[in-house]
């Protein structure tokens, strides 16, 4: 039995994509920790898994982040990059060290982080163990770019050096491969999941219960500040011919969202392996979990990016033909309603996202690549 560690940063984004990989470990029989932030780990705990808080929230992260942009002053590119380093260079030294502390009495045999949590790298480092990179979706050049500053700037040059010399995890199947050189040449493919199955609300589970046409529409968990924004997409969906369900991930008043359609269904939560097994539409963000989770399931996409990597992924998801982007300046009831129309009222949309749903199924499954990192 080993002791093996994953680590993340605290954003749901980044901690489920690796589950898959951390049932394939325990059900190896191994003792498994998983650390990320605080706000996290009683999401992690109510799963069964053994989570550990590390480092600072998500929230204080993000507020962080915000204040870095809000400067006045400073170029785009330069806040874009300060922007990373607040987001994942100088938590990671805190989460760093809070690992460090952990190995004092539980010393991880291997360490696995998603692919921008630098405190995995470091730690396997520090500790002389092996270290695996997951990705969290398509591993794009830019990661190449960003983790050798970022290191820089926290005080650890070695960052992609070490990072890069580590056996790589890969989600996506060939036709979402983006362009240009990639960070980890030799990564290895691992087949993505839609998620874990989990209870629906009852308003959910009622009216799925109804023999219709299924739509799933979120924003995520973190570009999702704007409930108008959310207002717009469920203008635009009411005339969706079929039933809306609506995730807003937070909290938000209903007076927030104005008159919430008759055929939506809104809730802040819904486990979206239980939505996407039934969608027949996914209008999203175009976070990657989301993305590849509706691929998993050859479901057509209306892609609405808002920031961070979703501009890219959508962009990947357009190029297979599996659907459509609405960019973020475009962005309006109209405009979502015309591309809903669009994907709904063409057929090829469907086959695309079907053969990409057949080379995700072509990908080994976790459990054989847990077997072929030989711990």
């Amino acid at each position: 039995m080993a002791r093996v560690l994953f680590t993340s940063c605290p954003a749901y984004g980044h901690v489920l994509p690796m589950l898959p990989l951390i049932r394939a470990a325990e059900r190896a029989g191994h003792d498994v920790h998983v650390a990320t932030g605080p706000d996290l780990v009683g999401e992690l705990t109510s799963r069964g898994l053994d989570a550990h808080a590390v480092g600072p929230t998500w929230a204080e992260v993000w507020t962080a982040h915000g204040a870095v942009w809000a400067a006045e002053g400073a170029p785009d590119e330069q806040k874009m990059m300060d922007g990373v380093v607040v987001l994942f260079g100088r938590p990671a030294t805190a989460r760093l060290a809070d690992l460090l502390a952990m190995a004092q009495d539980w010393r991880p045999d291997i360490v696995i982080h998603e692919v921008l949590e630098a405190a995995g790298s470091l730690l396997a480092h520090r500790l002389g163990v092996p270290g695996v990179v997951h990705g969290i979706g398509p591993m794009f050049p830019l990661y190449a770019e960003v983790l050798g500053p970022v290191g820089a700037a926290i005080g650890e040059p070695g960052l992609w050096e070490h990072a890069s010399s580590e056996v790589a995890l890969d989600l996506c199947p060939p036709s979402l491969q983006p362009d240009g050189p990639l960070p980890w040449p030799a990564a290895r493919p691992v087949r993505p999941s839609a998620g874990e199955p989990g209870e629906l609300p009852p308003a959910v589970a009622e009216a799925l219960a109804a023999d219709w046409p299924v739509a799933y529409f979120t924003l995520g968990t973190v570009k999702n500040a704007d409930a108008a924004d959310f207002a717009a997409g469920l203008t635009a969906l009411a005339d969706y011919d079929g039933l809306v369900v609506a995730t807003t991930g937070r909290p938000l008043d209903a007076g927030d969202l104005g008159p919430v359609p008759a055929n939506a269904v809104v809730a802040e939560f819904v486990p979206q392996a239980a939505l996407l097994e039934r969608a027949d539409l996914l209008v999203s963000h175009s976070g990657s979990g989301t993305m590849l989770g509706g691929l998993v399931h050859g479901v057509p996409q209306v892609a609405l990016p808002r920031g961070t990597d979703q501009p890219q992924n959508a962009e990947l998801m357009a190029r297979t033909g599996a659907g459509v982007v609405v960019a973020p300046e475009d962005y309006s009831a109209a405009t979502i309603r015309s591309a809903v129309g669009e994907v709904t009222g063409d057929p090829s949309f469907r086959t695309a996202a079907e053969r990409v749903s057949d080379e995700i199924a072509a990908m080994p499954d976790a459990d054989a690549v847990w077997a072929g990192l030989a711990v």
